[in-house]
């Protein structure tokens, strides 16, 4: 997809990476023109009603907040007599929208391997989720309506005790718009900040991942169970007599310090756990198989002439020739060029396909990680 050039403000990618990225805001105005959303509200509230969709409802009324996870009901989106104001936030919704994916690929100057997904709020005049901050890069995109951002680099980022979210309990901002459709604000992460609905009000948040270290270093040491190959056993033809029968000898520590010293790994086994970790499919995330699947031949005639894409819910990363796919090393030698437009591109335009290419993108349809038609 060609760049919009409005979407940095007239700024270069370089430009943007080298002064803005993890370092400042910035703010937009008309990033995408004539951007109005990519959902309506009866729609949105439809999906939120689905027992698959990440959902959540936070009510507001005087200094109290109430957080709800979906499903929901119809009548959860309704004020009746009451004077709480709402929001609605649905995660990933270029899983179920097109359009959303689209969107995501404008912001393909970030690597895929840091986005996150698309989420959408909606809110009611005065809605919001209160001052907070999150620990992740965020564009905030503007649909229908008006929400006025207030922002603030301050230290303090002690949160409200008891609160169901995490909300600062001194917020102080220092900068304030009123962003309207087609309008962006870009936030750095641990950026406080506070979105007010000034009418019936959407933004789409495009989010990014930032592992914490402690979570990569935990599911490397999951991953590398399955490497670990040590030889030896535990043994000590030359026990003494201990004074107390319960204490663990020094000779002990020492044997166990030496086998686990043989636990290695290089940057070609950060690299593979990396392909997969970072592909594999959020747990509440599944896809659907097609319900008729075509035979093979019939396949092979259709992609060669209408292209492939992508699921949504598809991860798909590469490094050097090793391409990941949905947390699966991909075995499939001679095929590093479509493999990468694949990765890149997320699609794959109408071209004949080799047998061997053929024949793995079949297993995938079937699969349901990747669909007929670009």
């Amino acid at each position: 997809m060609p760049m919009n050039k409005q979407l940095l403000g007239g700024i270069s990618r370089d430009e943007f990476l080298r002064d803005y990225w993890q370092k400042q805001p910035l703010l937009v105005r008309n990033a995408i023109p004539d951007f109005t959303g990519l959902i309506e509200p009866a729609a949105l509230f439809e999906l939120a009603a689905d027992e698959d969709v990440l959902a959540r409802l936070v009510r507001q009324k005087g200094a109290g907040w109430e957080l709800r996870q979906g499903p929901f009901a119809a009548g959860d989106f309704k004020t009746g007599r009451s004077k709480a104001v709402w929001t609605l936030l649905v995660q990933e919704l270029n899983h179920y929208v097109p359009a959303g994916e689209a969107l995501l690929q404008q912001f393909d100057f970030i690597p895929h391997a840091r986005l996150d997904d698309l989420m959408v709020s909606y809110a009611v005049p005065g809605g919001g989720v209160g001052p907070h901050f999150d620990s992740y890069d965020v564009f905030l995109l503007q649909g229908r309506g008006h929400r006025r951002w207030q922002i603030s680099a301050q230290d303090d980022l002690t949160l409200m005790e008891g609160a169901p979210l995490r909300i600062l309990q001194h917020f102080q901002p220092e900068q304030e718009w009123v962003l309207g459709p087609g309008d962006m604000l870009y936030l750095p992460p641990r950026y406080a900040h506070n979105g007010i609905a000034m009418d019936e009000c959407m933004t789409y948040s495009i989010g990014f991942r930032a592992p914490a270290a402690q979570e990569i270093a935990t599911q490397f040491l999951v991953y590398m169970q399955d490497k670990l190959v040590l030889e030896g056993r535990y043994q000590d033809p030359d026990l003494a007599l201990q004074t107390h029968p319960a204490e663990i000898g020094e000779a002990m520590i020492e044997q166990m310090e030496a086998m686990i010293a043989q636990v290695r790994w290089g940057r070609a086994d950060v690299a593979d756990f990396l392909g997969r970790y970072l592909t594999e499919p959020k747990p509440h995330v599944y896809f659907q198989p097609p319900r008729r699947a075509v035979s093979f031949e019939k396949f092979a005639a259709q992609v060669q002439k209408q292209g492939l894409r992508l699921a949504p819910q598809s991860r798909m990363l590469f490094y050097s020739d090793q391409y990941y796919l949905n947390g699966e090393l991909v075995e499939l030698a001679g095929c590093c060029d479509l493999l990468q437009l694949l990765a890149d591109k997320r699609r794959i335009s109408a071209q004949v396909f080799d047998a061997v290419m053929l024949d793995w993108l079949y297993g995938c349809y079937v699969d349901g990680f990747l669909m007929v038609g670009v």
